[in-house]
């Protein structure tokens, strides 16, 4: 197996042996980078058989067979291709606290949730210690990879606005939390020695605070503070920067004032907040004035620029439904290079972009071979339409059509399946990939779409059967009104931020009874209450979804609908009426015929952690 390059510099005395020690550390990054793509066939055999060599006395692979064969083609027969809901028996039985050898050798050291749900509530994907080296490995390769396309990164800071959420324990014991908390709370993140890569303008402190406002508000103030420090900005996802620049367009006068006197608000409370902006935070009204006097102005475009004179890039995830921010970002950044740097899940961290400056519509990622073994199952578009055809369950055929990392067709799409180090075989993970090249040997993909996924607006993901079970508990408040629905579409709204669903409703209504605004607002609520915990939690905790919007339309709505698709050459036979739409023109024409709208009263029921638990403890 090549070896990992060493992710921390030497101690040094001069800036030309520190210059020396951070070239020879990128040198060793890119070196790694080569030598896995080159070798990826050859490193993919050895990834599997370490994996199947560890493994081999665990329940799970007894259970099919494989009784230590540590072979490709042995375990392809007899290990099955399978999605959470085959797996969720034996993550059960962890999560109540039964240790032995179900899924690893190694002890299953906590949970990370997926975005991903089942039955409504996240997915829980099993981890070991073992797999934060591997996360910290791919981190490692990203500032190499982009000191080649941007030079002097190492001159500057990097002001990302990083944030814990909230976590969970099972009836087990097990810490179940989001991949990033988990490695913002390890000692890979808090004691990481000094890297110019890493040097961040928000202190540590910061980024663990739990209250959302108070971790917001202290990042930006410090932020600001180092403005002319900043050479590159960013966030995970492209929704949660927006967040962080709207926030500061709510609250730049509070944070002026700091600067001006050197003391932070006293609405942040949080004692190790306060000590740690306290070691930056000296008062600059000179500063303040100059921060003060960008948002006052009556147009904040380019604002990223301008308080930042220095940023070289954005770096955030726009691929996928993130893409639908990237007008926004251009508009706040001054069309600045969007830089997604890495693809990675709960799953599994999988690869990085070679290729950083490239435009965001060529993204492409290089899965990195040592990450996990990786398997492909190719995808078809239906009828020739946009919509991909991915079987839920496995033929043999279907089975026997799954190919290696290195056996991918340049053009062709798949679903990604992982078999990884912490107990996931043959595992889907429903990201659907299309191969966009190769570097050397291992293949390069877009990130095309989350299968089955109709709405997103920041880390949630609504499918369809989800949305239409939500909304028929909803209908159950026209009832007594008799009135029932006659079609329905979604829509999910960037243009406010927090982003928000919309449902646009078309009525029959028999009764001459007027359905009060109540009865619509109740509507909302149930559709709220009614969709998984991710897009709840993204309501109640992370504040990083709007309320639910109704929009009621005129009758013959969705006739008018499937005319002007038919005029765009849709078949009158096979069309039905889409439960997301994304097209301007068609959201224009639904929006022309709204007779009124209704939003969501109040926030839906959430807590931490699965419902099942909850009710447990009950």
């Amino acid at each position: 197996m090549p070896e990992a390059p060493k992710k921390s510099l030497k101690a040094t005395t001069t800036e030309d042996q520190y210059e020396y020690c951070l070239a020879e550390k990128n040198k060793a990054a890119l070196e790694f980078i080569e030598d896995v793509t080159t070798n990826a066939d050859e490193v993919q055999k050895k990834v599997l058989a370490e994996i199947l060599t560890r493994n081999a006395r665990v329940e799970y692979l007894h259970r099919h067979g494989l009784a230590g064969y540590t072979d490709r083609d042995t375990f392809k027969k007899l290990v099955p291709v399978i999605t959470y809901e085959d797996l969720q028996p034996d993550i059960n039985r962890i999560a109540n606290g039964d240790t032995s050898q179900i899924l690893c050798s190694d002890p299953i050291s906590e949970f990370l949730t997926s975005s991903g749900t089942s039955g409504g509530e996240r997915k829980l994907m099993p981890t070991i210690d073992e797999e934060m080296e591997r996360r910290s490995l791919l981190y490692s390769l990203l500032m190499p990879v982009m000191s080649q396309s941007v030079e002097g990164l190492e001159k500057g800071k990097g002001m990302y606005f990083l944030f814990i959420k909230s976590e969970a324990k099972t009836p087990g014991g097990l810490v179940a939390r989001p991949v990033l908390t988990s490695y913002y709370k390890s000692s890979h993140f808090k004691e990481r020695p000094y890297d110019p890569y890493t040097n961040y303008t928000s202190p540590n402190e910061t980024i663990l605070c739990a209250d959302s406002y108070q971790s917001m508000y202290s990042q930006m103030l410090c932020g600001l503070v180092h403005n002319k420090e900043v050479l590159r900005v960013g966030a995970v996802f492209a929704s949660g920067f927006i967040r962080a620049i709207r926030f500061l367009e709510k609250h730049w006068q509070s944070l002026c004032r700091d600067i001006r006197i050197g003391t932070i608000d006293p609405q942040i409370t949080d004692p190790s907040v306060r000590e740690a902006v306290s070691r930056v935070l000296k008062p600059d009204p000179k500063l303040a004035d100059f921060v003060d006097g960008e948002c006052r102005k009556d147009s904040w475009q380019g604002i990223i620029t301008r308080l930042w004179p220095n940023t070289k890039y954005v770096d955030v995830i726009v691929t996928g439904t993130m893409s639908q921010y990237i007008p926004t970002l251009d508009y706040y950044s001054n069309s600045l290079p969007l830089v997604c740097t890495m693809y990675a899940s709960s799953e599994c961290y999988f690869g990085i972009n070679l290729n950083p400056l490239c435009k965001t519509s060529d993204v492409s990622y290089t899965l990195i071979p040592t990450m996990a073994y990786f398997e492909f199952l190719p995808v078809h578009k239906n009828n020739g339409t946009n919509s991909i055809s991915v079987p839920k369950s496995l033929n043999d055929k279907e089975k026997q059509d799954l190919v290696d990392l290195v056996d991918v067709k340049l053009g062709q799409e798949y679903e990604l399946v992982v078999t990884t180090y912490a107990g996931l075989y043959r595992y889907r993970v429903g990201d659907v990939l299309r191969v966009t090249g190769f570097k050397n040997k291992a293949p390069q993909f877009n990130f095309v779409c989350r299968k089955n996924v109709v709405l997103s607006i920041d880390a949630d993901k609504t499918d369809e059967v989800e949305l239409q079970a939500a909304v028929k508990n909803a209908v159950n408040h026209l009832m007594p009104f008799d009135a029932t629905l006659t079609e329905y579409t979604s829509f999910a709204d960037t243009s406010t931020i927090p982003g928000h669903y919309v449902l646009y409703w078309e009525l029959s209504q028999k009764g001459s009874t007027q359905i009060p605004p109540s009865v619509y607002e109740d509507c909302c609520l149930t559709v709220e209450e009614s969709l998984n915990s991710v897009y709840r939690q993204g309501r109640v905790s992370d504040k990083s979804i709007g309320p639910l919007e109704m929009k009621i339309v005129e009758t013959g709505t969705f006739d008018k609908l499937m005319d002007y698709a038919i005029s765009l050459g849709a078949s009158i036979n096979q069309y039905k009426t889409p439960r997301c739409v994304k097209f301007a023109p068609i959201i224009e024409l639904l929006n022309s015929r709204v007779v009124s709208n209704y939003f969501s009263p109040k926030c839906p029921k959430w807590v931490p952690g699965h419902k099942q638990w909850c009710n447990n403890k009950n």
